[in-house]
């Protein structure tokens, strides 16, 4: 069974990925990526909140597979 805090960790890489795709508009054009200062900070802020949402998660449960 997936513990309250796992959960949320999950959640909130959920909402980053979905923040992500939301900025870049559906759309994986690289030059309109890199040529909006706003939108490249907005998909570096969502990946730090993943990639710390993924660092606790694993601290809370080492064994949990991810892939």
């Amino acid at each position: 069974m997936i513990e309250h805090e796992e959960k949320k960790y999950l959640l909130d890489t959920i909402g980053g990925t979905n923040s992500i795709d939301e900025h870049v508009e559906r759309q994986r054009i690289l030059s309109d990526y890199l040529a909006n200062k706003t939108k490249r900070r907005a998909v570096e802020r969502a990946s730090e909140i993943i990639g710390d949402a993924m660092s606790k998660l694993l601290k809370t449960n080492p064994t949990i597979a991810i892939s």
